[in-house]
């Protein structure tokens, strides 16, 4: 490994933000370059200098919310059991470099107003986008929720906000679905059904972020689908779950 690289893991491994495996290679590394130590030390005396020197401040909603848009728009590597995958993989982290992480760490710590930023961004990254909108949703002034039973005893509740245009779906006993299936989520806006996403229940359970806009008024609905979604856009079977969001 060269020092170039194992920099960038050294500052990731300080912001707690490296995955397993770059974590593994991290260790590997600092045990066959003991003399690299110093990189590490410093790196996480500047991390524990960005959590601990800046104060809390009230940050500006709309910068606030334009960071974590870009934190969260950053999309993992699809990592497999090939060699081949890996090898990939690499130059693509050469985008994040030390400097970046710390500079991303910083902005955040400044801007947010957040003691531990680099906690904080370890935890962006690796949020679910559902909960980072559910946040989001219960921050508003206007953030509404409404709970409904499934036929089976299972329980959905959504939660909204008009004024942020997003919905998050909270579910719990689902029904069990082949590998063939899929849960697809629809606005049901002035009697038509806008496709908002498919997702899947682990254990009947699930957090579903819908895509696109949310209208104030809309039925927020869930079918059982193929696999993938409805082919042609439209519910090919009748809802689960209806949830009404008001006028």
């Amino acid at each position: 490994m060269r020092k170039e690289e194992f920099a960038e893991l050294s500052a990731g491994h300080a912001l707690g933000a490296l995955s397993p495996e770059d974590q593994t290679a991290f260790a590997d590394a600092m045990l066959e370059h003991p003399e690299w130590a110093d990189l590490v030390s410093d790196d996480l005396n500047t991390a524990a200098a960005l959590a601990d020197t800046i104060p809390a401040v009230a940050p500006p909603r709309a910068l606030r919310e334009g960071i974590l848009a870009q934190i969260n728009s950053v999309t993992p590597l699809a990592v497999t059991e090939s060699e081949d995958a890996v090898s990939r993989s690499r130059p693509a982290r050469g985008r994040w470099g030390s400097r970046a992480w710390f500079a991303l760490a910083a902005s955040l710590a400044l801007v947010l107003g957040i003691g531990g930023g680099a906690v904080y961004v370890s935890q962006q990254l690796s949020t679910p986008a559902s909960v980072v909108a559910l946040d989001r949703i219960e921050q508003a002034a206007d953030a509404q929720s409404a709970t409904t039973t499934l036929a089976d005893g299972g329980e959905a509740t959504l939660h909204w906000s008009a004024s942020e245009g997003e919905a998050v779906l909270v579910s719990d006993g689902l029904p069990t679905l082949t590998e063939a299936q899929a849960f697809e989520l629809w606005y049901v806006r002035d009697g038509e059904a806008i496709a908002a996403g498919v997702f899947d229940a682990s254990n009947g359970e699930a957090t579903a972020v819908l895509s696109g806009e949310m209208h104030e008024g809309d039925v927020i609905a869930v079918t059982v689908e193929a696999a993938g979604g409805s082919a042609d856009g439209q519910p090919t079977s009748t809802p689960i779950i209806a949830i009404e969001t008001g006028a």
